[in-house]
C-alpha cells in the first residue's frame, strides 16, 4: 500500500446521531485515490503487512503485492458510491475477509474478531463460480484464442486447437472464427482476470497460485 498523501480531519454525519469529528486519510492503492478512516487504514497497512509476510515468492513480491493492491481498489469503488465517499473500518474488514491471506489462513487471527474470520474462511472455502471468456496469453500458441476456450469450456486445449485446424482444413470459417474471437476476446492481464478466466473466486490466495503459475512457465 502507498503510504499516506495527507492527513485531515473530516466530519462524519451518522444517521440518529450527534455529529462526530474523525481522522480519515487520503491514500493512493491500485493507482488510485480513496479517503479512509484512520483506524481503516491501519487496518489495512496491518493487513498487506501481514499479506507481504506470507508470500515467500522473492522477486515476485512485488508483482502480487501491485496485484493485490488492484483488488482492493477495485473492491473500494464496488462499494462506494464516489471515490470522495470516505472507507469505514467496517467495510475494509469486509474486504479483507472476503480476499483472506496467500497462505489460506484467516487474516484476523490475531485480533481476536472472530466473525470475520468465520466469514474469510467462508471466502476461502467457496466454490468455482462461472468463468469469463479471455484471451489465455499465458499458454499461448499464437493469440491465447484457444487456451482461453480451454479455461472457458473448462477443457483440454488441445482439443480446441485439433478443432481450429478441422475447420480451417474445412475451409476458411476456423480461420475467421480465431481472428473474430481474438479481436472480441480481451486479454487475461491482471491476477483478478486469470482468477475470473478459471472460474475461481479472487481472493489472496488465488493471486499467489495465478501469479506462482505464470512464473513457473
Amino acid at each position: 500500500m502507498h503510504r499516506k498523501i495527507t492527513c485531515i480531519t473530516h466530519n462524519i454525519i451518522k444517521p440518529n446521531s450527534n455529529a462526530t469529528m474523525k481522522k480519515v486519510v487520503n491514500v493512493g492503492i491500485g493507482g488510485r485515490t480513496f479517503v479512509l478512516e484512520e483506524d481503516a487504514y491501519s487496518k489495512m497497512e496491518s493487513y498487506l503487512s501481514l499479506f507481504k509476510s506470507k508470500i515467500n515468492m522473492g522477486f515476485q513480491e512485488n508483482e502480487v503485492m501491485d496485484d493485490l493492491e488492484m483488488r482492493i481498489a477495485d473492491l473500494f469503488e464496488a462499494k462506494l458510491g464516489s471515490r470522495n465517499e470516505v472507507v469505514t473500518l467496517q467495510v475494509v474488514e469486509e474486504i479483507i475477509a472476503r480476499l483472506g491471506m496467500p497462505d489460506g489462513s484467516s487474516p484476523f487471527e490475531n485480533d481476536g474478531n472472530t466473525s470475520s474470520s468465520s466469514a474469510s474462511a467462508s471466502a476461502s472455502s467457496e466454490s468455482k463460480g462461472p468463468r469469463k471468456f479471455y484471451r489465455d496469453y499465458d499458454n499461448r500458441a499464437i493469440g491465447g484464442v484457444c487456451s482461453g476456450l480451454a479455461q472457458y469450456l473448462n477443457i483440454d486445449v488441445v482439443l480446441v486447437r485439433i478443432l481450429f485446424v478441422v475447420l480451417t482444413l474445412l475451409g476458411s470459417a476456423g480461420i475467421w472464427v480465431y481472428i473474430i474471437l481474438w479481436i472480441v476476446a480481451p486479454k487475461a492481464v491482471t491476477a483478478a482476470q486469470k482468477c475470473e478466466m478459471r472460474g475461481w473466486p479472487v481472493t489472496a490466495e488465488n493471486i499467489r497460485k495465478v501469479s506462482q503459475s505464470q512464473h513457473r512457465k
